[in-house]
């Protein structure tokens, strides 16, 4: 419906996806990897680097993040000489250049990894939406922008000046949520008309799964835990003259969790206690004393002070917990389904550049386990996929799965303060995904 904002904003700031597009599966010279006939742009990936590198720096002391050096591979002469001039704690051996390179190495490392990641994670989730008709007008990611940003910048000048200190524009944080905009959207197709159940299915569910629904029965009881016979009948006899029960439990009792409750134990059901005290408990009448009743604990005295008779729910006070947990499931089942598929089409035609291949590249390592990744992704099992007001939480690159914002990456809108919140866009800018994960796609938060 309007115009691509991101995409427009980013080559007006000089900051080109590239729209290369040719054949085979090369990589086009000035690129870091291709998705499809989309290639990624060397100079958008140094760009995210250096937020990424601004970002890791912002929370260490002594490096004000608008002072950030980014690692220089392949000799890291400018990340070996600003760690050369960082102070060196009391007592410790300054290092030397070979163990500064080292840690300038492993620094760019993680950073190209987290950079490629949200890189590769954003085309995946642009050509999939745009696959399956799903958009994010200007309209949507303004209105979701400003939101956040009125959430997380109450003053303009604090907004201005995570924008001087964060390597990052106004149009890398339209991007960002532009990208959660069509993460929600996209996972609110996948789960479209997967929410139907029958009632045949509500009550098969219910004959099976009966025990779920009942309420057994329970008893309040005061109680005294002693270690010998002799102060267990002492603590009876107190207890017939009209001792109050809680000064008996303090003169008597061994038992701390008890005691500290004034011999108080509420809501005991049957098979929770010892044996023999169990079938004591529930062998009584309610407001007769009893014991001592011996057991491996000790000797235990005791008063049923309530009794609450079991419970069972019906079909019917069922149906809509069963409903609602079925609904829940078939959706989890769909976006499952979705991502193990997804996955795979998407890394198959992902290509990356000698020295940029991570585990998303068809040419790279391979994943740990597909499984685990789409599980990674999706969230628990059972977690209803609805919308409302938040951006699904992102994991932290599940290896092999669709891959989720970097780990340390800001989300799309930071708190102020600088430093944005760990894994993936934060609330404002759609709908909420599945409890645990995001849904395919995984709204990539930006390194």
């Amino acid at each position: 419906m309007g115009i691509r904002v991101p995409l427009l904003a980013l080559l007006a700031a000089g900051l080109a996806l590239a729209a290369l597009t040719g054949c085979g599966n090369s990589v086009p010279k000035g690129a870091v990897a291709k998705v499809g006939d989309t290639a990624i742009s060397k100079p958008m990936f140094d760009h995210w680097l250096a937020a990424a590198a601004r970002q890791q720096a912002s929370g260490q002391p002594g490096q004000p993040p608008g002072q950030t050096v980014v690692p220089d591979p392949p000799n890291f002469t400018n990340c070996i000489a600003a760690k050369e001039r960082l102070p060196v704690p009391k007592g410790a051996a300054r290092p030397s250049a070979t163990q500064l390179r080292a840690q300038c190495k492993q620094q760019y490392t993680g950073l190209r990894d987290q950079t490629m990641q949200f890189l590769i994670s954003a085309q995946w989730l642009t050509q999939e939406a745009k696959a399956k008709g799903v958009t994010a007008t200007d309209a949507q990611v303004r209105r979701a922008f400003e939101q956040q940003k009125k959430q997380a910048f109450p003053k303009q000048k604090d907004y201005l000046k995570f924008l001087r200190t964060s390597g990052r524009t106004e149009a890398d944080l339209l991007y960002q949520v532009k990208l959660s905009v069509l993460t929600n959207e996209l996972q609110a197709k996948i789960v479209q008309n997967k929410g139907t159940v029958s009632n045949a299915a509500i009550s098969d569910y219910y004959n099976k799964n009966k025990s779920r629904f009942a309420q057994p029965e329970s008893r309040d009881l005061e109680v005294v835990l002693t270690k010998k016979v002799d102060d267990a009948n002492k603590a009876v006899a107190e207890l017939k003259k009209g001792t109050a029960f809680k000064d008996v439990v303090k003169k008597y009792s061994v038992d701390s969790a008890s005691k500290s409750q004034g011999g108080k134990l509420p809501g005991v059901t049957r098979g929770t206690q010892e044996k023999a005290f169990d079938t004591a408990i529930f062998s009584a009448k309610k407001g007769q004393l009893q014991g001592p009743v011996k057991t491996q604990f000790g000797y235990y005295v005791f008063e049923v002070t309530k009794i609450t008779t079991a419970t069972q729910q019906s079909l019917a006070q069922a149906t809509d917990t069963i409903r609602n947990l079925l609904k829940s499931q078939s959706q989890q089942t769909a976006l499952n389904n979705f991502v193990k598929d997804f996955q795979k089409r998407y890394r198959d035609k992902t290509v990356c550049a000698k020295g940029f291949t991570t585990s998303q590249c068809s040419n790279g390592p391979n994943p740990q386990s597909s499984t685990q990744g789409a599980q990674g992704t999706s969230g628990p099992s059972g977690a209803p996929p609805t919308r409302g007001g938040t951006t699904p939480a992102t994991p932290q690159g599940a290896p092999g799965g669709v891959p989720g914002t970097p780990q340390g990456a800001p989300g799309s809108v930071p708190p102020s303060g600088g430093a944005a919140p760990q894994g993936g866009a934060p609330p404002g800018a759609g709908g909420a995904a599945p409890q645990g994960g995001a849904p395919p796609g995984a709204t990539p938060g930006g390194p």
